[in-house]
């Protein structure tokens, strides 16, 4: 296999994993309280990136100030990014919950203004149109009626993942900050604040079925370390706009999963919804992108941007990593 081909199936793998964490977060929230279910993501996410950062020959393992200073306040609203998103799992579809958190590609643009002059072209604001009829028809199912409250969660954790990517931008522009450094500061804010309110709850843990443990297992060290090491490996090898187009394939996985393992069904209804969001999302991020590279920029801005559907996953475009 060529170098090109691997990077290539390299990041789709990740796109495959995170689209797959919908339903395994919905099976570990059927079994255990949603925030035990977080504590126990990160925690297992933390010790994780511990023992890479201590792997010998990686450089200095010592977090600089920098690194804390934007990974703490980074660590908070990436946890209530995943608070709004797996109480929204647990209460709507895993294919519904994938492709309505992609609404962040195209809302994500609309808060980070800081990598473009000007307004962004009228075209765009059509392609987030196709994107807000596409979750209409989403939340519809078997015909329209009031909205589901997993919808309207997996809505609200997109608006508030977009204001994440957009504030890691902020943080960690024209800094020198490892990615996985960065990443494993969020997973030790994120473990701490689970820690408290799911105190009393831990003893739950240990009685936990082997298959809640296998979901909880897939979710920090499939989704989280092992996605944000292949994707970090990968996208240093390829284009961003080509990472960008593999990654974006995400709710195309989470759909497929969820009606495959999962035995979810599409109506007519959720199935052109599905089609639009896809549609409505890749026009908006090509947009965005052409936008981008022919404006001249207001400052130089090399984020570390990141995903936070995984505790450790640090992503490539304000639409994707």
């Amino acid at each position: 296999m060529s170098d090109a081909r691997r990077t290539d199936a390299v990041l789709l793998l990740v796109a495959i994993v995170w689209g797959s964490s919908y339903l395994s977060a919905q099976t570990a929230t059927s079994a255990l309280p949603v925030l035990l279910v977080l504590f126990a993501r990160y925690a297992l996410s933390a010790l994780a990136c511990l023992g890479v950062v201590a792997v010998p020959g990686r450089g200095p393992r010592r977090w600089t100030r920098e690194e804390l200073r934007a990974g703490v306040p980074l660590g908070l609203t990436q946890a209530a990014v995943l608070v709004v998103e797996t109480y929204g799992v647990a209460h709507t579809s895993a294919a519904n919950a994938g492709l309505i958190i992609s609404l962040t590609i195209v809302l994500t643009p609309l808060l980070d203004r800081t990598g473009h002059r000007g307004g962004l072209p009228p075209v765009f604001y059509a392609a987030a149109g196709v994107c807000v009829l596409a979750v209409g028809l989403l939340m519809a199912g078997n015909g329209f009626h009031a909205p589901r409250l997993g919808d309207l969660l997996m809505l609200a954790a997109a608006v508030v993942r977009a204001g994440h990517v957009a504030l890691v931008g902020r943080l960690t522009a024209g800094r020198a900050i490892r990615p996985l450094h960065l990443t494993t500061v969020q997973t030790l804010v994120g473990t701490a604040l689970f820690l408290i309110p799911t105190a009393r709850e831990l003893p739950t843990l240990a009685h936990a079925g082997t298959a809640t443990w296998v979901q909880l297992l897939y979710l920090a060290l499939f989704c989280s370390v092992f996605a944000f090491l292949a994707q970090t490996w990968a996208v240093q090898r390829t284009s961003a706009s080509r990472a960008s187009l593999l990654l974006g394939t995400e709710p195309i996985w989470a759909a497929a999963v969820g009606v495959a393992l999962g035995g979810e069904h599409f109506t007519v209804l959720t199935g052109l919804g599905a089609v639009m969001m896809i549609t409505g999302t890749y026009w908006g991020q090509s947009v965005e992108r052409a936008h981008r590279s022919t404006t001249p920029p207001r400052t130089a801005v090399h984020p570390v941007e990141e995903d936070s559907r995984c505790p450790a996953t640090t992503p490539t475009t304000p639409t994707t990593v």
